[in-house]
């Protein structure tokens, strides 16, 4: 049976020799005369071009001989010099309408102007600044000191004659021996705490402005703060910080939610902290930095991340709202020799969410024990009340209080708010105390 899928020709083919160890007898039979290839495509090509420009032409001298023809015996329709928008109704084109399609004249390219971001990013920077702390640790296991550096960030928030005033996050300046504060161009200057609060997790480090050079005054800014009560969720976020301590960056996002309570790990010791919730990237080295809203005004302290392998884009900020009374309060403190300190008389427990919550009880520090004729007694507190607010600063645990009393001079007067519990309920209520001398340990 002929095989008629017989394979291609190839060279390879024409020169394969046998190998195979027989020998074919070959039988010469005779071959018509070879006729010469015809060649069909470049003859075809050339054809159609010819007919395709033969009917162009035709075409074009029909089409050119019928305007002609009709302008010849219509003189009315040709109207000179406009030409009409495409599209136009038919109505429209009528004398006494301009319609014409105006010519334009030569453009000059020109670059994309900055974007809202970049501009404030670009104001807002001057008043951020880089932190870098070196503290002192031991090594668990062979008792051996070491030198541990850490990095942050701040936000300039006032200065006065003498001082700069920086504000950041508690955690980022605990416990140093020297801090370092790096600015807009890039010059550094020593910083010293001024005020500290652990259940805030903030802080006011000051720096001071002889040891700035003018080019440096000049460069950099104080913040706008904004007011985080009026922030939207779904509002736009930007978050500029020294992430990573490679110096400041700035990344973007939106609020993603608000007042979201988050208990926070602060040296084996855990704290719920009420905080603004964005999905800007929020990275180590970022805390003390600011988040910003599209005005270019402070929303929030970048404080903490959530760290998982399955979440992304879940960083915290304190709001700025909850924090100016506190850095208020932290910018005026004084750095008080023991005997200076203020005494209110007071032994407290905290009253977290969770006991408030079991025991129906407002939150803040409640009483336990009052000193006999102490500052608390003299202004009337009772065992049982529960102290919330200081001078309008929100009073969380104890720590908080007696680093707070301890800060202002004895014999100054304060306003304390505190619940106490009356006919079945706890009732609101106000007193001024003036703080005694720090005698011996105590709040």
């Amino acid at each position: 049976m002929e095989n008629n899928n017989k394979p291609e020709y190839s060279f390879w083919a024409e020169n394969a020799s046998n190998s195979s160890g027989y020998n074919y007898n070959y039988q010469y039979i005779p071959q018509p005369e070879p006729q010469k290839p015809k060649k069909k495509g470049v003859g075809r090509v050339f054809s159609f071009i010819f007919k395709a420009l033969t009917f162009g032409l035709v075409a074009g001298a029909a089409f050119v001989g019928v305007q002609y023809l009709y302008y010849k015996t219509n003189p009315d329709a040709f109207v000179k010099k406009d030409s009409y928008i495409l599209g136009s109704l038919e109505e429209d084109i009528r004398p006494g309408i301009n319609l014409k399609v105006s010519s334009t004249d030569h453009g000059v390219v020109s670059s994309l102007p900055e974007t809202t971001v970049m501009k404030v990013a670009e104001e807002t920077m001057p008043s951020i600044v880089s932190i870098t702390s070196i503290s002192t640790k031991t090594d668990m296991w062979f008792g051996l000191e070491y030198s541990n550096e850490g990095s942050g960030s701040g936000i300039i928030v006032g200065k006065d004659e003498n001082e700069l005033f920086i504000a950041t996050n508690n955690h980022v300046v605990d416990g140093t021996d020297k801090i370092t504060v790096t600015f807009i161009d890039d010059s550094q200057a020593e910083a010293v705490i001024k005020g500290t609060d652990t259940i805030a997790d903030l802080a006011v480090i000051t720096v001071k402005l002889d040891d700035l050079d003018q080019s440096t005054r000049d460069a950099i800014s104080i913040a706008k703060l904004g007011n985080s009560d009026e922030v939207g969720v779904g509002e736009m976020a930007i978050a500029i910080g020294n992430a990573m301590g490679y110096g400041q960056s700035v990344t973007v996002g939106y609020v993603s939610a608000k007042d979201r309570k988050v208990e926070v790990s602060d040296n084996y010791r855990y704290k719920t902290m009420v905080l603004l919730q964005t999905d800007a990237a929020i990275n180590p080295g970022n805390s003390g930095g600011a988040l910003i809203n599209i005005n270019g005004e402070v929303i929030g302290i970048n404080t903490v991340k959530f760290t998982d392998y399955s979440v992304e884009g879940m960083g915290y900020a304190i709001p700025i709202t909850r924090a100016i009374p506190i850095i208020n309060d932290l910018m005026s403190r004084e750095i008080l020799e023991v005997d200076e300190q203020g005494f209110l008389g007071v032994a407290v427990s905290d009253v977290t969410e969770d006991v408030s919550r079991r025991f129906k009880m407002p939150m803040g520090v409640y009483i336990s024990t009052l000193v006999e004729d102490s500052a608390a007694d003299k202004a009337g507190l009772k065992e049982g009340d529960i102290i919330q607010y200081i001078n309008d600063i929100e009073i969380a645990s104890g720590v908080q209080l007696s680093e707070l009393i301890s800060s202002i001079r004895a014999g100054t007067e304060i306003e304390v708010k505190y619940m106490r519990h009356i006919d079945g309920n706890y009732k609101e209520q106000t007193v001024k105390v003036i703080l005694g001398s720090k005698e011996n340990t105590g709040n």
